[in-house]
């Protein structure tokens, strides 16, 4: 036997090492396959993804597009601002990372250098604003109001200011041609989000972080018109990040110019007048309360009639947009957004929400004959209305007797619809309806447009609300835990006895709920825009005209993108004699009702206006002034809130925006050239040769409006918006002469008269006789003479020549020669209080 041992492996260490060889082989194999998945089958993909990692985009943000009014005047544009940014690549470079760079900057453009450091750092979920939020690689702006001495001290001194740059560039601007701010028409921009940008990627036109977008008006409307397509610098990059060269990039595409229907001068007056009506009502002392009106907001609307398309628009409180450009400031902000704000952001003539008012009885008398009630029966109209134990009252419970639902529109008779309310509600079942009644008030309502949004090109508008059956029972179920347990408490005030009222059975409408509504009253919700749509279809013969305000977007070359012709949105629900019976009412109410002592001495054959006064009330709150009113091609609206009644706060205001329109001054004479808008413009502006759209500026008016601006101020029933001239001023002179004894003393009678007619002002002024002598005037709008007696061709309003007054109409002076605004009533008529305003 040998003693030499054996060498060998036992079975176990075979398995072993079988084991660590397969496991090996399992790993190398692995490796491959991870290799041929990287280079092979991802090998392109991931080539492209490393040779971008040293290429990075800067963003040139392109030149945003005009909005110019309906002459191509800019409301809203771009101007050339020196704008000082800094490059947060260089700063990063220094020992520092620009610390010193930054304060140095900081004291010469006067800033506190923490409000300079935070614009230059880089936004996350933690980072508050100040910060930015484009890329890292983007000159940072720190601000746009740098001056020429400070631009200058940065080029020249580059190793003081590395890394930073002061060169112009164009930010927007709203200029306020003629003074007229156009605010909340407007809108404003602030920056995205990055919710907003990851929302749009998957949009036609996605949005980048450096972007501004609308926030509000027609920035916000049209903003993928007017903010064009940005630009893109693609730079080249080491491992540091610092720059090495260029690659190919792409030219910004400027954005399109907006083109509106409104009119700077127009809305430079209807701006203007509506805070002057306010200042003057704050004046006046409400009897109710005890205590001078408060006016606190008010709108007003210029809208043509035959399309919709809106010449302006005002609310009141407003703002400067231009504090938005190039950040607000927190004091703005809250000046803005505050408590106290009163909120100027909102533009009220599309969002405001109130009753309406007598301006709603048009409604209400077009309900009454789809029901077959006869617009020219009669109908009795006495001082009061009572229903069970409560009596509901005429304003200032004046009576007229038997009248016709014209004459009730001329006098604003709030018993004659108090009692078609009531009878159509009891012939609908009363408090127990029938299964399908037919409401003729609410559902004629409907088709009139009110409780849906007119589809304005404006955003956020306000849907108003006509408080019909399926609205009672829905505001029922939702308040009805709320009311009942404000029943259990005992208080005795109005909010707990209606919710005593409310708790069981809400859901029922009542006969309070109809004549209320009758008279735009109760749970009613209308905008000034509703029903300055409404009384435009009533002035074009029954046509709801969806309102506008684009015209047309054009690019930069002139050329017409898209032209925004006007979109119908329905017919009035009556038939077109009830349309003329209306516009036969509702001139009379300029000629001999309720507004007649505002227009007294207007030239009514030349130019007829129609209107319908209002005074709408709310339980804590001053009465609010409606004043609804077309000419054949305009419609004008004017409503202020806790002002008083219709004609008394807004009369004056609304006569004033006519006679810019048409160039008529305070004695009712027609001055053709200096009329602003006689006829709605038709055409859009002309460019030059380039494609660029040319402005029509209009310096003379500027001048006089500024004059006149500052003459109101001082005297706000003197100034005249419409000057008279010294030749008009001796012909004048002449016929008063020829009227009596040189002095005014033939007319002296009637001016006491007319004095006293109109009282203090705080009430309606109207001729309550001979309104059926008048009928047959009705519906026949375009009757006018020349001089002589002859009649004019063409559409009425439209004198061609011989504006001037026609023989034998002598001017009215009061005592002293003082001249009487004003003609006299038609014979046999007399001047008393309204009913309702």
């Amino acid at each position: 036997m040998s003693n030499i041992p054996e060498t060998g492996r036992t079975s176990r260490v075979t398995i072993r090492l079988v084991v660590i060889q397969i496991l090996v082989f399992s790993l190398l194999l692995t490796l491959a396959g991870r290799l041929w998945y990287l280079q092979i089958r991802q090998g392109d993909e991931f080539a492209a993804e490393a040779a971008g990692n040293h290429v990075q985009n800067v963003v040139q943000p392109a030149v945003r597009g005009a909005i110019l009014d309906a002459r191509g005047v800019p409301l809203a544009d771009n101007e050339t601002r020196l704008v000082v940014s800094a490059d947060r690549t260089d700063l990063l470079r220094m020992p520092d990372d620009g610390e010193q760079v930054l304060g140095d900057l900081a004291e010469l453009l006067e800033m506190e250098p923490e409000e300079v450091r935070n614009r230059v750092r880089l936004c996350d979920s933690e980072t508050p604003q100040p910060c930015w939020n484009g890329s890292p690689y983007q000159p940072i702006p720190i601000t746009d109001e740098a001056t020429v001495q400070q631009a200058l001290q940065i080029w020249e001194r580059p190793e003081r200011y590395p890394g930073i740059v002061a060169q112009p560039t164009a930010v927007r601007r709203y200029p306020a041609p003629y003074g007229a701010n156009t605010a909340q028409v407007l809108g404003y921009l602030s920056p995205v989000t990055d919710e907003e940008v990851a929302e749009s990627q998957k949009t036609d036109s996605p949005l980048q972080r450096y972007d501004q977008i609308g926030r509000s008006g027609l920035e916000r409307t049209y903003d993928e018109f007017l903010r064009g397509g940005a630009g893109i610098d693609r730079l080249e990059v080491d491992k540091f990040g610092r720059v090495i060269g260029e690659a190919e990039g792409v030219e910004p595409e400027a954005g399109a110019n907006l083109v509106t229907s409104i009119d700077a001068r127009i809305q430079a007056v209807v701006e203007h007048e509506l805070l002057q009506a306010m200042k003057k009502a704050r004046e006046q002392r409400d009897d109710i309360s005890g205590r001078n009106y408060e006016a606190d907001s008010g709108a007003a609307i210029v809208m043509e009639s035959h399309t919709g398309r809106i010449v302006a628009m005002a609310s009141y409180p407003d703002y400067d947009p231009n504090v938005w450009v190039g950040g607000i400031s927190a004091k703005e902000y809250e000046r803005l957004t505050g408590e106290e704000s009163n909120d100027p952001l909102l533009n009220r003539a599309i969002q405001g929400q109130s009753p309406a008012g007598s301006t709603f009885k048009v409604v209400t008398s077009s309900g009454a004959v789809r029901a077959g009630y006869d617009f020219d029966g009669s109908y009795e109209c006495s001082s009061s209305y009572s229903i069970g134990n409560t009596t509901f009252k005429n304003f200032e419970s004046r009576g007229y007797g038997p009248i016709s639902l014209g004459k009730a529109l001329e006098v604003s008779c709030n018993t004659v619809f108090y009692r078609l309310a009531h009878a159509e509600w009891q012939k609908d079942g009363g408090i127990n309806p029938d299964e399908k009644p037919n409401d003729w008030l609410f559902n004629t309502a409907h088709g009139f447009g009110l409780g849906s949004r007119t589809g304005i090109d404006l955003p956020s508008e306000a849907a108003g609300r006509v408080p019909d059956r399926e609205w009672k029972r829905e505001y029922w179920e939702t308040n009805k835990d709320t009311w009942c347990e404000m029943a259990e408490e005992d208080k005795d005030d109005f909010a707990h006895r209606y919710a005593r009222e409310s708790c069981e059975d809400g859901w029922r409408l009542r006969a309070g709920d109809a004549v209320n509504f009758s008279i735009g009253q109760g749970d009613l919700l209308v905008t000034p825009i509703q029903m300055a749509s409404v009384y435009s279809a009533i002035n074009n013969g029954g046509t709801l005209y969806r309102p506008v305000v684009g015209k047309a977007v054009v690019d930069v070359n002139g050329n017409v993108i898209d032209e925004i012709e006007p979109v119908e949105n329905g017919k009035l629900p009556i038939e077109k004699g009830t349309v003329n019976d209306l516009q036969g009412a509702l001139r009379d109410v300029i000629e001999v009702g309720t507004a007649s002592w505002r227009f007294i001495n207007w030239p009514q054959d030349e130019i007829p206006l129609s209107a319908k006064t209002g005074t709408a009330t709310t339980e804590g709150k001053q009465s609010r002034s409606w004043l609804t009113t077309f000419s054949e091609d305009y419609t004008v609206v004017m409503t202020i809130d806790q002002a008083g009644t219709g004609s008394g706060a807004s009369g004056p205001a609304v006569r004033n925006i006519y006679e810019a329109i048409y160039g008529v001054d305070e004695q009712g004479r027609i001055h053709p050239d200096k009329a602003l808008l006689p006829e709605p413009p038709s055409e859009l502006p002309q460019t030059d040769d380039n494609g660029t759209l040319l402005a029509e500026f209009d310096k003379a008016w500027e001048k006089h409006f500024a004059s006149y601006k500052k003459e109101h101020e001082k005297d706000y029933e003197g100034a005249a918006i419409v000057p008279v001239d010294e030749a008009d001023e001796a012909d004048e002179a002449d016929d008063a002469d020829e009227a009596g004894d040189g002095s005014g003393d033939g007319t002296a009678g009637l001016a006491a008269d007319t004095a006293g007619a109109q009282g203090d002002g705080g009430g309606e002024v109207l001729a309550a006789g001979g309104f059926e002598a008048r009928r047959g005037r009705r519906g026949r709008r375009g009757r006018r003479r020349r001089r002589g007696g002859r009649r004019l061709r063409g559409r009425h309003g439209r004198t061609r020549r011989g504006h001037g007054r026609r023989p034998g109409r002598r001017r009215r002076r009061g005592p002293g020669g003082r001249r009487l605004r004003g003609r006299p009533p038609p014979r046999g008529h007399r001047r008393g209080r309204v009913t309702h305003a």
